[in-house]
């Protein structure tokens, strides 16, 4: 049985079940990725220093031992000038904050790059280290967005329609002004993501007594584009030479990009 599911889970068990398995129940290894390395570890400098000024500690060392960096922070600071404001009486702040909730025997998580909250609404912020989509869609059906937003509407008092989730990209060129993309939230949508997870997460249910039973999770069909990329295509017997080049869409794309955890 799974334990846990975060939204990189979903967001995979989504897009290939049997790729789901390799990882999570197989345990497969997977190919380091050396091109997205450097970049994985920049998000990573980039979150703690956040978290860093959060918590009110100097963030100097961090600036002076990192031109880009420096650069990319008070770009951030000069764009948006009210997450660096004083907190409020009333206002709330958590850096790094983390959410779990039980629903239909599985525990979901997440963890927010920033939690602002006071006596009328509540704002999940996401640090973004990539240049923002051109698709707002794509990142809306995100499931990072789905489920961090589906989170709190479950574990607050806050009705949806006081929730937002608003997402910064520090952007890929130092000079250029993070830019940002904002979701609101409300009861229809709501519904419509928890009939959404609970339809996965039957379906996962389903797989997961098939494969007790030597049944393997199901594959994708080779025209949905999502194996041309994929480390276990081998193992599934896919011939990924004979698929396109770009034939993997934006949702796979997305996909790719792995949360930072703190």
């Amino acid at each position: 049985m799974i334990p846990y599911l975060s939204q990189s889970q979903l967001k995979l068990l989504e897009t290939c079940p049997r790729k789901f398995q390799h990882v999570f129940i197989d345990g497969l290894p997977t190919p380091p990725n050396i091109e997205g390395q450097e970049s994985m570890e920049w998000g990573s400098r980039f979150h703690l220093l956040m978290q860093q000024r959060e918590l009110g500690l100097s963030v100097n060392s961090f600036l002076e031992a990192d031109d880009r960096l420096s650069r990319w922070f008070e770009n951030f600071v000069s764009a948006a000038p009210e997450l660096f404001a004083d907190v409020g009486e009333t206002a709330f702040r958590q850096a790094e904050r983390d959410i779990s909730l039980e629903f239909d025997d599985f525990l979901l998580l997440g963890r927010y790059d920033l939690f602002v909250a006071d006596d009328r609404a509540a704002k999940i912020l996401d640090w973004k280290t990539y240049p923002r989509p051109k698709n707002r869609a794509v990142l809306a059906k995100d499931w990072q967005t789905r489920l961090y937003l589906f989170l709190l509407a479950e574990t607050s008092d806050y009705p949806p329609d006081a929730i937002s989730m608003t997402y910064w990209f520090a952007n890929s060129q130092p000079q250029a002004e993070p830019q940002y993309l904002s979701f609101a939230y409300d009861s229809k949508q709501h519904q419509r993501i928890k009939k959404e997870l609970r339809s996965l997460l039957d379906k996962l249910e389903n797989w997961l007594q098939d494969y007790d039973n030597g049944i393997p999770f199901p594959m994708v069909a080779e025209t949905d584009g999502a194996c041309d990329r994929c480390t276990f295509s081998s193992r599934c017997d896919r011939d990924t030479d004979s698929l396109g080049e770009g034939s993997t869409d934006a949702i796979a794309d997305i996909s790719s990009i792995e949360e930072v955890v703190i």
